[in-house]
């Protein structure tokens, strides 16, 4: 699985887990699901994602996303 892919991926869950502790413990965990958002938002205008870093620091190979 190529780094595109594994962000997607663990940026997804995030949201639906954050959005499932909101609906069940806490409203807070909506500020959770706005910092991946965000965080997405940026990657895709700058390039920069701390994922992806650490994933091609353990040696991932970068791929098409799709």
């Amino acid at each position: 699985m190529s780094i595109e892919r594994i962000v997607f991926a663990v940026a997804g869950a995030f949201i639906l887990i954050s959005v499932l502790l909101a609906m069940y413990v806490s409203p807070y965990w909506l500020w959770f699901t706005a910092f991946v958002g965000a965080n997405l938002f940026q990657s895709a205008f700058t390039g920069f994602c701390p994922l992806a870093l650490i994933l091609k620091k353990m040696g991932k190979e970068s791929g098409t996303a799709f």
